[in-house]
């Protein structure tokens, strides 16, 4: 093969295969962990990273490369990027019921609030990105508005997940209402209902 027509197939073979990097945004125990889990155990047979009911439980952006879907004929190559939750605030004193000490949870506190700058950070290094709502919590929150905005500024592509449609108290068509202009799939993260079709409006949106 020519040098030139290597170069060419080596470029098509690269562009062809250049991985997305799929952020995971949204509140504390909003179940970002939980969907991030899911899709990379679906695609790729492992976890992201560690769910807990504790907030702030991810503090430092998890990752796992080059997972691959397959959906309807197309294929997706995604980094994803569990974020840390966005907070306005962290105080160490609401950790303190799960039984953590005083010290254990100013440290915690600390690393969450790193954590929050580094989510936001890596907002430059972000091509798409799932912001994941809890659908039995008002949508029309500060921290949700903040992420939506920034993500809108860099004109990154979005879309809701209207999280946690198991539970009773869950009204995912506040979240419809509250964000009409954005595409929204709700889902039961735990329960893996409905991930089918996130995982088609996914393909859908970034293929």
């Amino acid at each position: 093969m020519p040098f030139r027509k290597f170069l060419s197939w080596l470029q098509h073979f690269f562009n062809g295969h250049k991985a997305v990097s799929l952020g995971f945004y949204g509140s504390p125990n909003a179940g970002k962990t939980t969907i991030a889990n899911r899709l990379s155990i679906d695609w790729m047979g492992e976890p992201v990273g560690i769910v807990s009911e504790i907030p702030h439980e991810t503090r430092v952006v998890q990752k796992k490369e080059r997972v691959q879907m397959k959906v309807n004929g197309k294929t997706l190559t995604m980094n994803l990027l569990d974020m840390p939750g966005i907070a306005t605030k962290v105080d160490y004193r609401e950790f303190l019921p799960y039984g953590l000490s005083t010290k254990e949870a100013q440290k915690r506190a600390k690393e969450a609030t790193r954590g929050i700058i580094e989510a936001i950070k890596w907002l430059e290094n972000v091509d798409a990105a799932l912001v994941v709502m809890d659908a039995t919590e008002d949508p029309y929150t500060q921290v949700n508005i903040t992420i939506l905005g920034n993500l809108e500024a860099k004109k990154i592509p979005v879309i809701l997940i209207a999280n946690k449609i198991d539970l009773p108290n869950a009204k995912p068509e506040r979240i419809r209402e509250a964000f009409p202009q954005y595409s929204l799939v709700e889902v039961s993260a735990l329960k893996g209902t409905n991930v089918e079709k996130l995982y088609t409006e996914i393909t859908k949106r970034l293929t």
